[in-house]
């Protein structure tokens, strides 16, 4: 494990210890090839190489644009503290609670807001911007549970899109990777937030 670990963005021990990878009694046949097994209990455990390999995909499509050009939507309250952290850290624009309907298609709206890519915390509650996106043509990142449906989804990422320590966690690796792969700081040791800094008390 320890050879894996050196190459995962974050040590194996941080994934564990946030329960990145646990997922729910549900699954749905979009998210099999994600599993890893289940346990006895019920619960559905996610393969955490694959957890590491789409987060680095995710870091690198977002390091491709500009901060006013991402938005990060999260309805579920455990994102809220993370993606406002992130933004105030990085400068990408965020919803922490209900996104406003129609702000990506209807211009006549005062809040008519562009962006070139978004980033959801969950399909489901988050669905009303993943609908605007479609029909104004713009790729949606979205970190799904193993009981999520992923239609209109360009990017997946597998993980537990809804605890606390979770979402902390992948929003410090995001917030970290991201100022690193746009240049803002030169190496990992510039950073210095912890992953205990994104997560909600």
């Amino acid at each position: 494990m320890s050879d894996e670990s050196e190459n995962m963005l974050v040590d194996s021990k941080i994934y564990l210890k946030s329960g990145i990878h646990i997922g729910t009694k549900f699954k749905t046949k979009h998210m099999d090839s994600f599993i890893y097994k289940t346990r006895p209990d019920g619960l559905t455990v996610l393969n955490l190489q694959k957890i590491d390999e789409r987060l680095n995909l995710m870091c690198n499509m977002l390091s491709k644009y500009d901060p006013k050009d991402i938005l990060v939507v999260s309805r579920r309250e455990n994102g809220w503290k993370p993606i406002k952290i992130m933004g105030e850290i990085t400068g990408i624009r965020f919803y922490a609670g209900r996104y406003p309907p129609g702000i990506l298609t209807n211009t006549n709206l005062k809040n008519f807001t562009e962006t070139k890519i978004i980033l959801v915390t969950d399909p489901w509650p988050d669905r009303n911007v993943v609908d605007d996106a479609l029909k104004v043509g713009i790729p949606v990142i979205a970190l799904c549970d193993t009981n999520n449906q992923i239609n209109n989804i360009d990017l997946v990422v597998p993980c537990n899109n809804k605890g606390k320590k979770s979402l902390g966690v992948i929003f410090y690796i995001l917030t970290k990777e991201y100022l690193l792969r746009r240049g803002v700081i030169k190496k990992q040791s510039e950073f210095k937030y912890t992953e205990d800094d994104f997560t909600e008390e």
